[in-house]
């Protein structure tokens, strides 16, 4: 067996988020820009949502698999701060905005310019969008951080998960995709349509994207 199957095998003993490790920096992100309403595309079963509720803020989660959304709707059944919708971000509201909108390991899901095209045009004056994303590596760039990711996974999983898992918790059953861009696409994209996103190389093969509509006070 080689070192990167005793790897995978061990991971998948000690599973964890790698979503949820940045959950308190979308959240802080979010906070940071004073917003009231905040639209979770893909929000799974609801651990960022609940993330923003501590900071005050109401949220609309999309979610549109559907065991998800149930289990997501369930958790917040005695809050009316947050509606759980079992559709996609297409089935969004068309005419609101947003004062934030967050996406983590969502956007590779769904095509890329027209989707940031479409997020900027849901942001109220000044609204803020906070992604937590996916990319393909390519180059060396991408190895030499994934490098020490691969090192960090199993102390995190060991850390996070001590005992050994039979399956993945629920909040990691969703259905997944392999992403399909590089960084220098994200990059190049989020250039053209949302002038002035900060983008940053993250560890546990993320990135992460904000973007401050203008027009805020």
């Amino acid at each position: 067996m080689t070192l990167v199957a005793r790897l995978d095998r061990f991971n998948r003993r000690h599973p964890w988020s790698h979503n949820d490790h940045y959950g308190r920096w979308v959240a802080g992100r979010v906070a940071a820009s004073g917003a009231r309403h905040v639209l979770d595309v893909g929000c799974g079963t609801g651990n960022l949502a609940a993330l923003l509720r501590r900071r005050g803020a109401t949220v609309t989660g999309l979610e549109p698999d559907p065991a998800t959304a149930r289990a997501a709707a369930q958790r917040f059944a005695g809050d009316p701060a947050v509606t759980i919708l079992h559709t996609d971000f297409a089935g969004r509201e068309p005419r609101r905005r947003w004062d934030a909108i967050t996406l983590v390991a969502v956007l590779h899901h769904l095509p890329l310019v027209p989707t940031l095209r479409e997020l900027r045009g849901c942001l109220a004056p000044g609204g803020r969008l906070v992604v937590v994303g996916c990319y393909r590596e390519a180059g060396p760039a991408d190895l030499l951080t994934a490098l020490p990711a691969l090192l960090a996974n199993p102390v995190m999983g060991l850390i996070r998960h001590p005992a050994r898992a039979d399956a993945p918790p629920s909040h990691m059953t969703a259905p997944t995709t392999d992403p399909q861009e590089t960084l220098a696409d994200i990059r190049a994209a989020a250039a053209q349509e949302l002038p002035g996103a900060r983008i940053r190389r993250r560890l546990f093969w993320r990135y992460t994207l904000v973007y401050d509509a203008p027009g805020g006070a």
